[in-house]
């Protein structure tokens, strides 16, 4: 769970009971009605027990459909959307992505009788005006239906946070990017792996075998930007259009760079790599 009470948190989320939780930069929560949840909804009429997870991604909040057999919708002014639903590899096909203001998100029962989650995010404005019904909003929202979200919990975030490092530094783009042993090294290093490093760099069978990891990782990569229809089908994917596919649509941000100064997001993915199969 990587939700917190941050005195100025980059996000908040309302329940229909009246529970206010702040969503911490780089935080996520999963919602629903199961007691596993980091919320739980106990109105969450239509709501599957693991429902949906509300990210702050770069400058706003992803939200995202994590049942596969419920629907999950957000709603605000002039719009109601129906989140896609997991994909069978245990991924989100889509969702909803909010750079301020607020949105509600709930089963289709949640919404029309008014029991909806309010998401409130923070805008350039940086403070809180007043909402209907004495309720707390951010001003001036943005939203945009995103195509592509990378769970910061899983392998493959890592493998394109890694990938696109050289140029979030550098934002001209003159920065060399990292080949596939070259990603697998730098996943050691995040990760505090150093005892494997130095098996790395003498034992090529290690090597290879990880190197193939970070590729199967890529390949997807490739295959969810083609799916998405994030480039023209007849466009070449080389290394340099992926990462910049990546970072335009917001799916790798500066701001995911402070993920590797974060004790509890580096063990995650110490566990993620060297404690569970390829």
């Amino acid at each position: 769970m990587a939700v917190g009470q941050a005195t100025s948190p980059a996000a908040r989320v309302s329940t229909p009971a009246g529970l206010v939780v702040g969503i911490p930069e780089g935080g996520r929560l999963v919602f629903g009605r199961g007691p596993d949840a980091d919320l739980t909804i106990a109105a969450g009429r239509g709501l599957s027990r693991r429902a949906g997870v509300i990210s702050t991604v770069g400058d706003g909040v992803w939200i995202a459909n994590i049942s596969r057999t419920h629907a999950l919708y957000t709603e605000g002014d002039g719009y109601r959307i129906r989140l896609p639903r997991m994909e069978d590899n245990g991924e989100p096909s889509g969702g909803w992505f909010l750079r301020a203001g607020m949105t509600l998100v709930g089963s289709r029962a949640m919404l029309d009788e008014g029991q909806p989650l309010c998401v409130m995010v923070a805008g350039q404005s940086g403070g809180w005006d007043s909402g209907p019904e004495g309720t707390r909003v951010w001003q001036d929202g943005d939203a945009t239906l995103l195509p592509l979200y990378l769970d910061p919990m899983t392998k493959i975030f890592l493998v394109a946070l890694m990938w696109c490092r050289p140029w979030l530094l550098d934002p001209a783009g003159t920065s060399p990017l990292p080949r596939t042993p070259e990603i697998a090294k730098a996943a050691l290093e995040v990760t505090g792996a150093y005892h494997e490093l130095e098996r790395f760099d003498t034992d090529p069978a290690f090597r290879d075998r990880l190197s193939a990891r970070v590729a199967e990782h890529i390949k997807v990569l490739r295959r969810k930007i083609t799916d998405r229809g994030l480039v023209r089908a007849d466009t070449r994917l080389s290394d340099e259009v992926v990462v910049r596919v990546l970072m335009e649509h917001g799916i790798i941000t500066t701001a995911d760079l402070g993920r590797l100064n974060d004790p509890a997001w580096c063990s995650r993915q110490e566990d993620l790599w060297w404690t569970q199969e390829a």
